[in-house]
């Protein structure tokens, strides 16, 4: 048996309950679960409807609600404005108060609301009945003012709340967040949305750090430190020098021939500076290409415990050099 202190008006009084905490929270996620699953085996048929307008619209998805649902209103708008579909979140109260002039004739409107009888979403429904805004409701109840009002209904399912005394939003904010979800991943797959486009909505952070190509950091141009085959070890150690990578690329009519390291000039220090770099030089050296993720490019670095890659393109002519710190830079772990 658990017993914990109440709050409130009696902070000394006893909650006693005859399940534990981990006891509640299966309940939670099975009764939460058990509705996520309802609502996947008997998907609104208006879906791909609702699908296709939202592909097809001119402005912005506008995603509005009340309350938790308004929570919710945000998250979907989010999720959809970084997947590909422009989108925003108006809150309902500010609109009453001049914030419809972000919602025009452009636009697609999603209201959510699981009764469908918020007082504070008549302004931002009468708004889209006037001006003709092709509205989406997110409701349980279709026949409500919302669901009559709108152009197309997504009704989720008759489920109870997991809260047990059936009045907390919990199943009908999880089931309306997944249908967003399930709308936003649509959208991705009908746009052809990949990770390239994924990155241009993500530049900062981890994701935008994991999506990095090579191209995206590697130094080039004057930048490299590039010698002959003929070139004199002595003028090779001066280029290495200069630029500061630690290495040597040698290129051979417009491609890359070999590298010269840190190590090839310990082993060949006997005679170092009577030889040529195209004597030193280790042919066939690791390299990467321009468009190979940085995180990627990391891996091989330090599976081979190298410090440095060369880029080549297609071709096999260098195209620039990557150092581990750029990769670290980056954001890159």
């Amino acid at each position: 048996m658990w017993h914990g202190k109440a709050t409130g008006n009696d902070p000394e009084r006893q909650i006693m309950s005859t399940q534990s905490p981990s006891d509640i929270a299966r309940q939670v996620l099975e009764t939460e679960s058990a509705a996520l699953q309802q609502m996947r085996d008997a998907l609104p048929e208006s879906f791909d409807a609702v699908a296709q307008l939202l592909l097809n619209t001119k402005g912005r998805v506008v995603v509005t609600g009340m309350g938790k649902s308004g929570h919710v209103a945000a998250k979907i708008a989010a999720t959809l404005a970084s997947t590909g579909t422009p989108a925003q979140h108006v809150h309902p109260g500010e609109a009453s108060h001049g914030d419809l002039g972000m919602v025009t004739q452009q636009d697609v409107v999603i209201v959510i609301s699981n009764n469908g009888e918020n007082r504070e979403l008549a302004d931002i429904i009468g708004h889209c009945a006037r001006f003709a805004i092709p509205m989406v409701a997110i409701t349980k109840k279709p026949g409500s003012t919302l669901g009559t009002q709108a152009n197309l209904v997504l009704q989720m399912p008759n489920a109870p709340e997991a809260c047990g005394i059936g009045m907390a939003p919990t199943t009908s904010t999880t089931c309306a967040m997944a249908m967003g979800d399930a709308l936003a991943v649509a959208l991705m797959k009908l746009r052809g949305f990949e990770k390239e486009n994924f990155l241009a909505f993500h530049p900062g952070g981890t994701l935008g750090a994991q999506l990095l190509k090579v191209s995206a950091v590697m130094h080039s141009g004057d930048e490299l430190p590039v010698v002959s085959p003929e070139t004199s070890m002595g003028d090779t150690l001066l280029e290495m020098t200069a630029k500061g990578f630690g290495v040597a690329a040698v290129v051979e009519d417009d491609k890359l021939a070999g590298v010269i390291t840190d190590g090839d000039l310990r082993r060949n220090m006997d005679d170092l500076m009577a030889r040529k770099a195209g004597e030193v030089a280790t042919p066939n050296p690791l390299t990467t290409a321009p468009d190979t993720l940085l995180v990627e490019a990391l891996g091989v670095m330090n599976a081979k415990k190298r410090t440095v890659l060369l880029v080549v393109d297609d071709a096999g002519a260098l195209c620039g050099l990557v150092h581990i710190h750029d990769a670290l830079r980056a954001g890159v772990a």
